[in-house]
């Protein structure tokens, strides 16, 4: 299957605007549709100007922005989100507007526009704390205990609704945390610039035995484009989680920035299992489903922290690409 005009919402954002140079450069047609509240327009220096790019700047709420944007449109891949899981008990409706209010004005605008196939970048959090590690797409949700993930669930409920509703295609893609070029916030992006500031000292949240997964933005977008491959005109909703098999405590992660960027700080740890309210002490999910259509991701963690710390490097030199 081949993706012949897409529209990607929050596309000038870190994992967004991968994802449009990747379907350019594979011949696609791509619109962006950002309204650069975390986008940057930077990111898509590459493509503003050439033949086949389109970028509206404009929020996805807004009938008037979303639904020309749609227009032609074969595929919609939605990744358009508030990302800020910390800030959610300091702004209580943010999560609502911006994860769930604009997927049903995204979806619904997908419908009139005649739009069927949609690929909604969700997260691995909407599993909470669950009690099987690898977690599967079929484990039973518990109790949600951020409101992003809750924001983010719902969201998820209004895709599979509209598969059965309407009969879109709807890839549903559970990502961990993503690392690589063009990554704006995020653990290696608060040590990384607080280590520039203060090499003798970093402050750590939580315990620092915190154990996450992560991946690499290239093995993300891979992932994403391979799971459209397969179930992109298949009616009906398609789960499948994005991340990798091995996982990294905080102070492996601190260690290995530390080293990379050759200083030794003394590390104050503020306590707890959690960092913040919301924070899940385990994330690693189970990905057999995607690696049985054939994709593997190519950097380890380790390798992704470093691509990572290089290009936060590039910028403190040069400043934004």
């Amino acid at each position: 299957m081949t993706v012949r005009r897409a529209c990607i919402t929050g596309g000038a954002g870190f994992i967004g605007s991968n994802l449009a140079d990747r379907l350019h450069a594979a011949g696609a047609e791509v619109v962006v549709v950002d309204n650069f509240r975390t986008g940057r327009r930077d990111f898509l220096a590459g493509l503003v100007g050439r033949p086949g790019f389109r970028l509206v700047t404009g929020d996805v709420r807004d009938t008037d922005v979303i639904g020309p944007a749609l227009e032609d449109c074969d595929w919609l891949f939605h990744l358009q989100a508030n990302a800020d899981v910390r800030g959610g008990v300091d702004h209580p409706t943010l999560d609502l507007e911006l994860n769930t209010v604009a997927t049903s004005r995204v979806l619904d605008a997908a419908r009139e526009a005649g739009v069927r196939r949609v690929l909604l970048a969700s997260t691995g959090s909407v599993y909470g704390e669950p009690r099987q590690f690898p977690t599967p797409e079929d484990a039973p949700f518990p109790i949600q205990t951020s409101l992003y993930a809750a924001s983010k669930l719902a969201a998820e409920g209004l895709l599979e609704a509209y598969c059965a509703g309407f009969g879109f295609s709807g890839l549903i893609c559970r990502f961990v945390s993503i690392l690589g070029e063009r990554y704006t916030h995020g653990h290696v992006h608060d040590f990384y610039h607080a280590l520039r500031r203060d090499p003798t000292h970093l402050t750590v949240l939580g315990d620092g035995r915190q154990t996450k997964s992560y991946l690499y933005v290239q093995d993300c977008v891979s992932a994403m484009l391979r799971a459209a491959e397969h179930d992109g005109d298949a009616p009906g909703t398609h789960v499948y989680n994005l991340g990798t098999e091995e996982v990294i405590t905080v102070d492996e992660s601190i260690g290995i920035i530390t080293g990379h960027l050759g200083v030794t700080p003394a590390i104050e740890h503020t306590g707890g299992s959690r960092g913040w309210v919301g924070d899940s002490p385990l994330i690693q999910l189970d990905t057999t489903r995607i690696r049985s259509l054939g994709w593997r991701p190519q950097l380890t963690i380790r390798e992704a922290i470093v691509r990572t710390l290089d290009w936060l490097d590039g910028v403190e030199r040069t400043g934004p690409a």
